[in-house]
């Protein structure tokens, strides 16, 4: 399954760091996850640029896309970091913060997808606390700290329906090439047994859920 060159050009141009071949294998993914007729999550939206392939996704399998960002920026896009962005920062006087919800907003509503989107703006462990539905699929691609992975991961997963799929982002198994976070959740699921690995994207991996455990 491969999205309409129209999804294509609205991925390339949202702000956003996936490259197009790790994005062709998250919306292969979601179409599949789609299928079973659940929504597909996203932990981590900043600008919208992976949740356009989601919610393109669930528009054909006419189910939803949700999306869990607390829109602040994860620690790598703060001021004086690597990935930070001052166009995105909330410049009114007495704020001066990261604020990516307005600009996430702007790329859904240019790529004609706003309706199929769920946005949960807040933090990914308190919505996962009080989610209750079973999903098709889950992508962990926010906080890269041990603490936040593992959390969006022990929060989350728990609610993948059987033979749903797990998709990790930024997945190294080489330190010298990325933080280590994402590869050590994604190595806890593989050892969990409860998974079976069905694509490797350079960083990104997919994983389906094919028994229980974390």
């Amino acid at each position: 399954m491969e999205p309409t060159p129209e999804v294509v050009a609205a991925f390339e141009a949202a702000k956003g760091f996936m490259p197009v071949d790790e994005g062709l294998a998250l919306y292969a993914a979601a179409g599949e996850a789609a299928g079973l007729g659940l929504p597909l999550l996203e932990v981590g939206t900043y600008c919208g640029r992976s949740t356009i392939l989601l919610a393109a996704a669930a528009r054909e399998a006419g189910t939803v896309a949700v999306t869990v960002d607390h829109h602040r920026g994860s620690e790598e896009q703060q001021p004086g970091w690597e990935y930070h962005d001052p166009s995105v920062v909330d410049d009114e006087p007495g704020v001066g913060r990261m604020d990516t919800l307005p600009t996430f907003r702007r790329t859904l509503y240019k790529a004609g997808l706003e309706e199929h989107v769920i946005a949960v703006v807040g933090r990914s462990p308190q919505a996962a606390k009080v989610w209750a539905a079973p999903l098709g699929l889950v992508f962990i691609d926010g906080g890269h700290t041990d603490e936040h992975a593992r959390a969006d991961y022990e929060g989350w997963v728990p609610h993948l329906a059987p033979g749903g799929l797990l998709v990790i982002h930024d997945v190294f198994p080489d330190p010298a090439d990325g933080g280590q976070a994402p590869y050590r959740v994604y190595r806890r699921a593989l050892e969990s047994g409860a998974f079976t690995e069905i694509s490797v994207t350079h960083s990104l991996r997919v994983l389906r859920r094919t028994g229980a455990g974390l």
